[in-house]
């Protein structure tokens, strides 16, 4: 038996969601990032991932998509699952069209990235009100379907960075 003091299922949750949005620590094992930012330095996730990019690089068409739309759809899906557990607002919600505008200009790439920022805050902030109770299907489908979406356009714009060439 373990010594160590058991985690409460959000926690477990969020330290997964944790690595996706933020990255993991450099020298440190991490649950599934390969040790590498696009760019190959370090265990970089969606925001640093973001924020090495410029507004050019983060609007060029990338078989039909961007990745400033990228961003836009993943703050997005943060947002509907905050207003969907906490608010009881089940839509409809406009997913195609949280992918637009697609272009950026300076001062909205910086804003998108602000905005993946604050998305993410208030969905860590919403999931540790919930974990003092009971796991529950719609908080844990959540959660865990928030991990795998950040997960999937983590992934989707560390390719697209390797496309534009940029060396996020």
């Amino acid at each position: 038996m373990s010594d160590e003091t058991p985690q409460n299922w959000a926690e477990g949750i969020l330290d997964i969601l944790r690595e996706a949005v933020e990255g993991g620590t450099p020298g440190q094992g991490t649950a599934f990032l390969d040790g590498t930012g696009a760019d190959g330095s370090g265990n970089h996730g969606l925001l640093a991932t973001l924020e090495g990019l410029d507004a050019e690089q983060a609007s060029r068409d990338v078989n039909g998509s961007s990745i400033a739309g990228h961003a836009r759809h993943t703050a997005f899906h943060m947002e509907v699952i905050v207003r969907w557990e906490r608010d009881g607002d089940r839509g409809p919600f406009d997913w195609k069209g949280s992918f637009h505008p697609a272009q950026v200009s300076e001062e909205e790439w910086e804003a998108v990235r602000g905005r993946v920022r604050t998305a993410y805050d208030e969905l860590v902030a919403f999931a540790r009100t919930q974990a003092g109770g009971e796991a529950h299907g719609d908080a844990t489908g959540g959660l865990t379907g928030a991990v795998a979406h950040a997960a999937y356009h983590l992934g989707a714009i560390r390719q697209m960075v390797k496309a534009v060439g940029a060396g996020a």
